[in-house]
């Protein structure tokens, strides 16, 4: 006998339910801060530039545009292909067929009786309806025309009900007086729970009660009466919106044609109460609404009734996708709803967008302001910070400059202390404190061998210190002409590389338009494009001052980066004065200031954007005044022109 041990495993596949898909790729975090960074550097808020990411979508999955118009496109389909009157067509199909044959038979007849009937006939009213009406008492000498007109009541029946339940259509076929009274009975039952329940009182043994008896008409399975109505409510306003899509001759016709629904006018009436009560009770429910059809399809009352709640779902499925609502959250988005209106792979679109929104909050890229808009955290500036230097890197090539800083003792001798190593930290690892690090924390019960809190470094002397003052144009022209951006990349980059690499430096970013102002980074990047006239660098040099002042230990370094020459100077009363062409005052007063910053001994370097001959000109001349350099550089080579001066001049 063989082994039972020995026996083949068998194995079952099925979708990972254990959370999320493991073999999902990882976001690129990277790759969307940049693009919400470049779009915040434009001009938009964190807040637009994080709707603006998930509309575009990224890594090859489609974005909320995308999927909106998919669901746009949809619904022009589904009301450009069909319109609404099959069922009146099949009916007004089935009593041309009942009177042909009628009136073949009667043809053959030679009595009175025969041409009686025929007057019948011909006095029957134009309309469908009304002709149906009238023929419910008739009694018909055709087996074939009876057959067609009974047909009409079955048809009538069954789109009546395929309208507000699920699957009735079929399991109504042939159905027999036995069914039709099932379902009346049915009705009946449900327009008392229903009525009990509007007016407050404890249905629950109600529902229980009428679930066992009637519950194989409600394959939804519903929990409890709520559930019933929300369920049913739905389906009856579809089927209302449905008829408010007709034309009135339509709406007139299929009314009166309901009350020959299996030959029985009580289930008319039965189905009209039921939407009384549903509409009681779900008000909110869309009873009033519409949609046009213009195609070429006939739809049955039951798919038509279809269509309008599929028409339904897909307004609603637009508005998630909008996020144009007060708290708005791709969370919010009925995936079930994309995966059946729109497929598998928008689902999986969908859910992608989401958790990435959802890991971007969960990393703090962002902060809530006071005023509850949204900023770029400290960590997401820091990560903009990193793409701009590396970006410069790159463009740095073969330059030497930051790497020179990894030679030994570029930062100095060692002071015998040590501290905690940070990013960006260049320093020789203190081994025996990192060592003891490690140990003491092992003692603690962790069990990693060596962690990165661990690393302590060896601290040196600093050699040097610099005060920078990086001074930005901010006038229109910067915006118009494409600067805005590079310009705040360069900043960005800047101050990445000081605040990891030269922590021991002192940067103050200063814009200037009308007026200037010391700006912090995250305001700088946020700054909107605004039309003002005027190039204040007097006001600037004067705030560049202020912080090269504050710190007489520190080598002085000022950096400008502008488009235009000087046509704003700040008054003693604190006003800003304007001239175009430049007044000789604003001239005068740039100069004593440049004239002022050149005595504190400050490094000059003029980043002149354009080719505005005067510019030049005038830059030429303040660069021989205060010894300092003008470099012309492209917008694409802005921040690694500024970042080499930085470091050129540091190691000089």
């Amino acid at each position: 006998m063989a082994d039972p041990r020995r026996r083949r495993r068998r194995y079952a596949y099925g979708p990972y339910a254990g959370g999320p898909d493991p073999l999902a790729p990882p976001f690129d975090i990277r790759s969307a801060m940049d693009q919400i960074g470049r779009d915040v550097m434009d001009g938009s808020s964190p807040r637009q530039a994080l709707q603006e990411l998930l509309r575009r979508g990224l890594e090859g999955r489609r974005g909320l545009d995308e999927l909106s118009r998919q669901v746009w496109q949809r619904r022009r389909d589904l009301q450009r292909d069909n319109r609404l009157d099959g069922t009146l067509q099949q009916v007004r199909e089935l009593l041309e067929r009942a009177m042909n044959a009628e009136r073949d038979a009667l043809a053959n007849e030679h009595s009175d009786d025969a041409r009686f009937r025929e007057m019948q006939l011909d006095a029957l009213p134009n309309d469908t309806g009304g002709a149906v009406r009238e023929l419910s008492e008739y009694d018909w000498r055709s087996s074939d025309a009876r057959e067609a007109y009974e047909e009409i009541r079955d048809l009538l029946g069954r789109e009546m009900l395929d309208q507000r339940f699920q699957g009735m259509k079929e399991a109504m076929q042939n159905a027999t007086p036995q069914d039709v009274e099932a379902i009346r009975e049915m009705l009946d039952d449900l327009n008392s729970l229903l009525q009990n329940h509007a007016a407050g009182q404890d249905t629950t043994q109600q529902f229980s009660e009428f679930m066992a008896e009637h519950g194989e008409f409600f394959p939804e399975n519903p929990q409890n009466t709520d559930e019933l109505a929300d369920l049913l409510a739905a389906r009856a306003a579809a089927a209302q919106r449905m008829m408010n899509s007709m034309s009135a001759e339509q709406r007139a016709e299929l009314m009166e044609l309901s009350q020959q629904a299996f030959g029985d006018p009580r289930l008319a009436q039965a189905l009209s109460q039921l939407d009384a009560n549903l509409q009681g009770l779900r008000p909110g429910e869309d009873w009033q609404g519409s949609g046009r059809f213009r195609g070429d399809n006939p739809m049955g009352m039951g798919e038509a009734t279809r269509a309008l709640e599929e028409l339904g779902q897909l307004d609603a499925l637009a508005e998630q996708l909008a996020q144009s609502y007060p708290g708005a959250r791709l969370e919010d988005i009925d995936l079930d709803a994309v995966a059946d209106l729109l497929g598998d792979e928008a689902r999986v679109d969908a859910r992608a967008l989401a958790d990435l929104e959802r890991e971007l909050a969960r990393q703090g890229l962002f902060e809530r302001a006071p005023d509850g808009s949204l900023l770029l955290s400290p960590k997401a500036l820091r990560r903009l910070g990193e793409s701009a230097l590396r970006d410069v890197v790159d463009k740095m090539g073969s330059r030497r400059g930051e790497r020179e800083t990894r030679r030994s003792g570029a930062a100095g001798e060692a002071t015998g202390a040590t501290r905690p190593w940070a990013f960006g930290d260049t320093e020789a690892w203190s081994v025996p404190r990192t060592l003891l690090n490690a140990q003491l924390r092992r003692a603690g019960g962790d069990t990693r061998t060596l962690d990165v809190s661990d690393v302590e470094i060896v601290e040196t002397e600093q050699r040097t210190r610099a005060a920078v003052a990086l001074l930005v144009d901010t006038s229109w022209s910067m915006v118009a002409e494409g600067r805005w951006v590079p310009m705040k990349r360069t900043a960005l980059a800047l101050h990445q590389l000081i605040s990891t690499r030269f922590r021991g430096d002192d940067l103050a970013l200063i814009t200037f338009g009308r007026h200037a102002r010391t700006v912090e980074l995250g305001e700088l990047v946020g700054l909107d494009g605004v039309y003002a006239q005027g190039t204040n660098l007097h006001h600037a040099m004067l705030l560049a001052g202020q912080h090269l002042r504050r710190h007489p230990d520190a080598m002085p370094v000022v950096l400008v980066v502008t488009d235009g020459e000087p046509t704003a100077h700040l008054e003693p009363d604190g006003e800003a004065y304007f001239d175009y062409p430049p007044s000789p005052h604003t001239l005068r007063a740039t100069v004593a200031e440049l004239d002022r910053l050149t005595a504190l001994n400050a490094a000059f370097t003029f980043f002149v954007l354009g080719d505005d001959p005067r510019l030049a000109a005038f830059m030429d001349d303040v660069a021989r005044r205060c010894g300092g350099r003008v470099v012309a550089p492209s917008l694409d080579g802005l921040g690694a022109e500024v970042v080499s001066d930085y470091l050129r001049t540091r190691r000089r």
